[in-house]
């Protein structure tokens, strides 16, 4: 956490401007002081190299770890490299960021790639933010199931991830079960799961089911995270909280590069849409 400015602008504040009030604006000064630094602060990595901006790593760990879970099914295929590639291009990467994320996908999917140590240092990165965290959790669940499916494997790595950024099983199993469903409805398409026999037991597996193209309600209230019998205020909330996490320009401000802006915008458009049918079907102003 950077507090060091506000601590010295409180009390320099204090001290020359006279009073309780100087030191709210000391306060206000080194916040501001703090954020710029940690903005324009260098930070390093064992696997990406040392003197990196917050944005470099940021993209740099997207793409391994999205070669890393590629790589989880078995092998790669040439749909997994489409994806990338897509990204790539949905991002609007020049040529330079786009050598680093090829780079960056190739070394994910060496079978040494050290994901646990890799994913501690880009939380350690970020200043432990959550609302970053977050995202960078988010990006990798929704190209995981951009085909449709969520391997075994492929959810092994992802909570792997989030739990070394900080989450709980119940906190990992509730992102998903909102990424798909901010999946479905934007695309349509009828989220399920299933359970497989198999030596060990059964194993739960996630696939789509298409159907008409008009969002339901119940995918908005789980693309919300809230349950249809909430009372406005828990809704209204929960909404105001994930718009929040999903801001662009605090996101950009936190690290997050801004390239990533138009994914961002396209969550947080998705927040909307679902908070807009529920307030319709509810009657809510």
């Amino acid at each position: 956490m950077q507090f060091i400015g506000k601590i010295l602008g409180f009390i320099l504040g204090y001290k020359l401007f006279g009073g309780f009030f100087g030191g709210l604006l000391g306060l206000f000064i080194g916040h501001w002081g703090d954020k710029k630094l940690y903005e324009l602060g260098r930070v390093s990595s064992s696997v990406f190299g040392k003197a990196l901006t917050r944005q470099s790593l940021f993209m740099q760990t997207t793409f391994a770890v999205l070669g890393h879970i590629s790589k989880a099914k078995g092998r790669v295929t040439e749909e997994d490299i489409q994806l990338a590639r897509q990204l790539m291009a949905q991002l609007k990467l020049d040529s330079a960021n786009q050598q680093l994320a090829q780079q960056a996908f190739t070394l994910g999917k060496e079978t040494d790639f050290p994901l646990r140590q890799v994913i501690q240092e880009f939380r350690e990165a970020c200043g432990q933010r959550a609302d970053l965290l977050r995202f960078f959790v988010e990006v990798q669940m929704q190209a995981a199931l951009q085909d449709g499916n969520l391997d075994p494997n492929e959810q092994r790595v992802l909570f792997t991830i989030a739990e070394t950024l900080g989450m709980s099983h119940s906190q990992f199993e509730q992102m998903i079960a909102m990424v798909v469903a901010a999946q479905r409805f934007r695309s349509g398409y009828s989220y399920t799961q299933y359970e497989q026999q198999s030596q060990g037991g059964y194993q739960q597996h996630h696939g789509y089911q298409q159907r008409s193209n008009a969002p339901s309600l119940e995918d908005a209230y789980l693309v919300l995270g809230v349950n249809a019998s909430d009372e406005q205020n828990v809704v209204k909330r929960a909404y105001r909280k994930l718009m929040n996490e999903h801001h662009p320009d605090k996101l950009v401000s936190k690290g997050l590069p801004p390239e990533m802006m138009e994914v961002a915008k396209e969550k947080a458009q998705q927040i909307q849409a679902a908070y807009d049918l529920i307030c319709k079907s509810k009657g809510w102003k």
